[in-house]
């Protein structure tokens, strides 16, 4: 079992319908799109509902962080014993989620943002983006991390060391180019397969059964 859930951000459907269109006013429009109450006119709601779900505008800008964080997945199912098989299917996930969600316009938005506010007195975006984005990834990654360990999967003597190269291997420098203008990967599922099999190559547990074989083996 995994013991992250708690990490994951709790909002209702109705309060995840209305970040996404926060996050697409910032895109669309800018940090200047992003007021209460042009929100509350695109996401039909009062501006009451907004202060009481997200509080102030760090507040909104958090809850969109973390929401977008969110679609980031590890093991989501919490009872599910991991084997050979799954953990394979589970990091190839979370590597090509991680890679669709930094390519995305959201994250490129976002991150162009901060970069642009850093050197304002009183800008919290960066610190935002790194405690209820980057951080709550690598949380929920690292739990992962220690779980396939503990069934006897994975070997290693850090567990951030060991997601940091999975993570690595995964995103590169594709971010960096992507904030510079570059254009994004063609084929995010045959990098993510790719970089778990370099990955499994350098932590997983070869064993004898034919399941755990997989794990350097890859299909």
């Amino acid at each position: 079992m995994i013991a992250d859930a708690s990490q994951m951000p709790e909002f209702t459907p109705r309060q995840n319908e209305v970040l996404e269109q926060a996050l697409r006013l910032l895109v669309e429009g800018g940090d200047r799109a992003l007021t209460t109450s042009g929100l509350a006119r695109a996401a039909n709601c009062s501006k009451e509902s907004l202060y009481k779900w997200f509080g102030d505008r760090d507040g909104l800008l958090a809850a969109m962080i973390a929401h977008q964080a969110s679609k980031v997945r590890t093991l989501e199912r919490s009872k599910e014993r991991l084997t050979a098989e799954n953990l394979r299917e589970h990091l190839e996930t979370f590597a090509r989620d991680l890679i669709e969600v930094l390519s995305g316009d959201i994250s490129l938005a976002l991150n162009r943002l901060a970069i642009g506010q850093s050197s304002r007195d009183g800008s919290k975006l960066g610190k935002l983006l790194v405690e209820h984005g980057r951080r709550q990834i690598d949380r929920r990654a690292v739990a992962l991390m220690d779980t396939a360990k503990r069934a006897g999967l994975l070997r290693f003597d850090d567990a951030d060391a060991a997601y940091h190269t999975l993570y690595g291997l995964a995103v590169s420098d594709l971010h960096v180019r992507m904030l510079l203008g570059e254009p994004g990967l063609k084929d995010t599922a045959r990098q993510a397969e790719r970089a778990v099999s370099a990955f499994l190559a350098l932590y997983g547990v070869r064993q004898e059964s034919g399941e755990a074989l997989r794990l350097s083996s890859g299909r």
